[in-house]
């Protein structure tokens, strides 16, 4: 592994992003087959996964790069208890949550849908963050196992861009991480929320942090 800082200068809106491995933890946000697979959850409710599928590769490529530099690797995992005794009102009255379908009920914790892509599975030793919600930070124990690592920097990936994605970065930066988005190791359903959510990151100059693409990290990681 190297132990060194990697700058990124090829950032949008030409901006670099400089941080240390150790200090550092990539997000790979909710790769789980319910929102990849056509026999899952989204693909029922919506007939397909959209663009979420081109994802998989690109936060697979992403993470190697991770565990190489030494960086810190974090997978979260949206799901509900079995009861639903933690589902909000407000999400249970969207009759998603907990809807039957060939890989189980939809988002409910220990269904065959809610667990990881075969192809981005955590390794051993690396943290799973399950979460009743969209944000990775909210009821959830992140942010402490975080600062327990000594982490400052993160690397936000996954889906859905305009959702669970944007709900964890704005909660990071108000936590005070600095945060880069891998804007192509992300993905949503449907193309424009994805350009949309980017836009919302740089807007009110770069509020929410850094976009780069992957090969911009690769690149500066070489």
């Amino acid at each position: 592994m190297e132990d060194q800082s990697v700058t990124v200068a090829t950032c949008r809106g030409g901006r670099s992003f400089a941080f240390e491995p150790a200090k550092t933890a990539l997000l790979a946000i909710d790769m789980q087959k319910d929102f990849f697979d056509p026999r899952g959850g989204t693909a029922q409710l919506d007939g397909n996964c959209g663009g979420l599928p081109a994802a998989i590769p690109a936060v697979g490529r992403l993470t190697a790069l991770a565990r190489r530099l030494g960086c810190n690797v974090v997978h979260t995992r949206e799901g509900f208890a079995p009861d639903l005794s933690d589902l909000p009102a407000l999400r249970a009255g969207n009759d998603t949550v907990g809807r039957p379908g060939p890989l189980g009920r939809f988002l409910v914790r220990g269904e065959p849908g809610q667990d990881f892509v075969e192809e981005l599975r955590p390794e051993p030793g690396e943290l799973v963050i399950d979460k009743p919600g969209f944000g990775a930070f909210g009821l959830t124990d992140l942010d402490g196992r975080l600062k327990e690592m000594g982490v400052s920097h993160l690397i936000l990936s996954g889906v859905t861009t305009q959702c669970c994605v944007h709900s964890t970065l704005r909660e990071a930066v108000d936590l005070g991480y600095w945060c880069l988005t891998v804007a192509d190791a992300c993905a949503a359903v449907e193309p424009a929320w994805h350009e949309a959510a980017l836009s919302l990151i740089a807007s009110e100059d770069h509020l929410f942090g850094w976009v780069c693409d992957l090969a911009d990290l690769e690149a500066a990681a070489a």
